[in-house]
């Protein structure tokens, strides 16, 4: 199955905390492109909570319920107890390319498998309540070549496919580099060699 053209992933770091039987749970999710981002982002959050009891990790690192990149670690936390629930909430998120970290402070009081499952759930649930989120496009950039007669024509199909115009050349011919969603190069195609009788061009940069 391909990935879907659009989909919203973190606009920012983000971080909610909640407190359960006097144990501190500190989520943060952030926005992770590749595994290496996500594993980064992980030995970030353990040098700033290097005094934790606990800093167990999750993360998708491509497109909503995706599992071709995805991690977690229980991080000291009897197996399966932190970091398998924890990925179950981001897989479930409709967010993609998004770590969690959960920090922990103990605080005295053990909460046996089922409550740290919770616990843990819980706190990743929390901080993606409150989440900023951006949409992802799938974009590529494009040079369009074409006469100044269809000037007009081509900045309302450029403005209907919802292209962003990057730099314009207004040469013996007119030239767009423009960014277009991946899946609306063919339309611009066609429509362009439509508009221009074949004389307009064009080319992935």
């Amino acid at each position: 199955m391909s990935a879907p053209e659009r989909y919203n992933v973190p606009a920012s770091r983000h971080r909610a905390e909640v407190v359960i039987q006097r144990s501190r749970f500190i989520c943060t999710l952030s926005r992770v492109e590749s595994v290496e981002a996500a594993q980064q982002f992980v030995r970030d959050m353990n040098t700033e909570f290097a005094d934790a009891t606990h800093n167990c990790w999750a993360y998708v690192a491509g497109p909503p319920g995706s599992s071709q990149h995805i991690g977690m670690s229980d991080a000291g936390e009897p197996h399966g107890t932190a970091g398998r629930p924890m990925l179950t909430v981001l897989m479930h998120s409709s967010v993609g390319e998004i770590a969690a970290v959960v920090t922990r402070y103990y605080g005295g009081t053990k909460l046996g498998t089922g409550g740290l499952v919770k616990a843990y759930s819980s706190a990743v649930k929390l901080a993606l309540e409150t989440l900023p989120l951006s949409e992802r496009v799938d974009a590529v950039d494009v040079t369009v070549t074409f006469g100044h007669a269809h000037v007009t024509l081509v900045r309302q199909l450029l403005t209907a496919l919802g292209a962003e115009i990057l730099n314009q050349n207004l040469g013996a011919d007119v030239r767009y580099d423009i960014r277009l969603a991946r899946s609306k190069v063919d339309q611009l195609e066609r429509d362009l060699a439509s508009f221009t009788r074949g004389a307009g061009s064009v080319e992935l940069s």
